[in-house]
């Protein structure tokens, strides 16, 4: 078991998840939609993490269980399960919150489709988020994120407490996914790889740089556009793959820890923390746009722009994804200003 913990440790470390073992800041995290397909898997590798001494488990039902089997595993957070009368005490003092709560993706369902339920739900939790943590960073995995961060945004504007620099959309399981098939396809070591991932976090708006990606490696237009489409399909890949009995939860688990440990790292003011996240920004013309932020003790530090060389390729796709962003970002800003 001991043999298996320390492979575990070994293999997030190479992935950019630190497990260094000295001492960090106390540091509160509320998950919210913790009883479902990505927050029971996420809920564990925060149990795990390093930078959470407490950790705050929050959904509509089934969370009661879901903390008493976490908190049996002996890392050094404690844990705590709410249910719907407890979200008062489980935000409280949370220096992050990170919410996956909402409905999966099933077959035939579009983001669109997504957007109808989860939009709901998103915009009652940020209400409780201003209200009760209004100082926290906040990492958004409810889908569609291109929509449900803007609402985010304009619910915590309403309460008077809208920060940018700690408003994120989790976009890392693009990244993650670029940095896989990039290298599987060229038969590199994925610890080595890193591959910017830049756009939104839905269908054609998500644009990895094929051409920024290290190591380089020489990719023919075939390569690079099938490596483009199936980062921006891989959600697609698993919802289909598994028939209709779940989405990309577990991976989509592991990106929101990776992103979770940036963010807290931030927090704690390590030197040289960045990471790419859906934020406020004046990088392109619409007000939300992923790219790379450096991240720091009071949230984001600098948000990175364009970077310089992106192949013709990139540009054509960055460009053709800009009106499908923007509509999701009014989409989103409209609902939560909607009487």
């Amino acid at each position: 078991m001991n043999a298996l913990l320390r492979s575990s440790k070994q293999a997030l470390q190479h992935a950019g998840r630190s497990f260094a073992s000295g001492p960090h800041p106390e540091r509160k995290v509320a998950l919210l939609g913790a009883a479902g397909g990505i927050g029971q898997p996420l809920g564990l590798l925060l149990k795990i993490s390093p930078y959470v001494s407490h950790l705050s488990l929050y959904d509509i039902a089934g969370t009661p269980g879901v903390a008493a089997d976490i908190s049996h595993i002996n890392s050094k957070a404690i844990v705590k399960g709410y249910t719907q009368d407890g979200i008062k005490e489980a935000l409280t003092g949370a220096d992050l919150v990170i919410i996956p709560a909402g409905v999966p993706r099933k077959p035939g369902m579009t983001r669109d489709d997504l957007f109808k339920i989860n939009a709901n739900i998103v915009k009652t939790l940020a209400t409780a988020v201003a209200q009760h943590c209004p100082n926290a960073m906040i990492n958004m995995i409810s889908n569609p994120v291109n929509s449900t961060v803007p609402i985010a945004a304009e619910v915590l504007k309403a309460a008077g407490v809208y920060d940018k620099r700690k408003l994120f959309g989790v976009t890392t399981l693009d990244v993650v996914r670029a940095k896989t098939f990039y290298a599987e396809k060229k038969g590199l070591n994925v610890a080595d790889v890193d591959v910017p991932v830049i756009g939104g976090h839905a269908g054609i708006t998500i644009l990895p740089l094929f051409s920024q990606a290290s190591p380089h490696a020489q990719l023919s237009d075939e390569e690079t556009d099938q490596l483009t489409k199936r980062t921006q399909d891989g959600g697609t890949e698993v919802v289909t793959a598994k028939a209709g009995k779940g989405s990309a939860t577990l991976s989509m688990a592991y990106a929101g820890a990776l992103f979770a440990d940036s963010c807290l790292r931030g927090l704690n003011g390590d030197s040289n923390v960045f990471d790419y996240s859906y934020v406020e920004s004046d990088v392109t013309d619409v007000p939300f746009f992923s790219s790379r932020v450096d991240l720091g003790p009071d949230g984001i530090e600098k948000v990175h722009g364009l970077p310089s060389g992106l192949s013709a390729y990139e540009q054509d796709a960055l460009k053709k994804c800009m009106p499908e962003l923007s509509s999701s970002i009014q989409k989103g800003i409209d609902f939560a200003n909607a009487k």
